[in-house]
């Protein structure tokens, strides 16, 4: 059932993108990373498996991944992670779905700080966020980067407070995908 209905959502999104004749670019291997510093631990984890699809046409984004693709150094600290504060079975998925809010040409090769104005979903709450990065256009291929904040708070994470000081209230959480013309 969660299948279907993943897969339905990517391919309305697809599919809204695509009624309007527009240059898609599409990346299935993103990274996104987090890193959350406290005086008593540091926690870092990464995905590799982020999907996303840009429209170059009408500049909407949307970013998708699974929880659980995050990969922490410590098996102990991935297990609790989704077992105790993002309830992974319950919310298997965060995503982001907005618009560039720049007027730029990204078939066109250059550098561009762009700001992207939407909502993000974490731990089945919908919240409108802006986030700030770069895209790197070299006609083809576009690559985008961007680093910003998420208070745990704000997504109803809740945090045991025998380890409240070992995990940190706002969470740094970094980009990098590399999105390729769909044809």
């Amino acid at each position: 059932m969660k299948r279907i209905f993943l897969s339905t959502l990517l391919m309305s999104t697809v599919a809204v993108f695509h009624t309007a004749h527009a240059q898609l670019y599409q990346a299935q291997n993103g990274e996104i990373s987090f890193f959350s510093k406290t005086p008593l631990e540091n926690i870092d984890a990464v995905s590799k498996s982020v999907n996303s699809i840009i429209n170059v046409a009408t500049n909407e984004i949307a970013v998708q991944m699974r929880i659980t693709s995050f990969v922490f150094p410590n098996k102990l600290m991935q297990e609790h992670f989704n077992e105790n504060y993002l309830e992974s079975e319950k919310f298997p998925m965060a995503s982001f779905k907005g618009k560039i809010k720049e007027a730029v040409d990204l078939k066109k090769a250059g550098t561009y700080p762009v700001t992207a104005s939407g909502t993000a979903s974490i731990h089945g709450v919908t919240k409108p966020i802006e986030l700030k990065g770069t895209i790197v256009s070299d006609g083809n291929q576009l690559q985008l980067s961007s680093q910003f904040d998420i208070r745990l708070q704000d997504y109803q994470i809740d945090i045991p407070k025998i380890v409240f000081a070992k995990i940190a209230e706002v969470i740094e959480v970094k980009s990098k995908i590399q999105f390729s013309q769909k044809k």
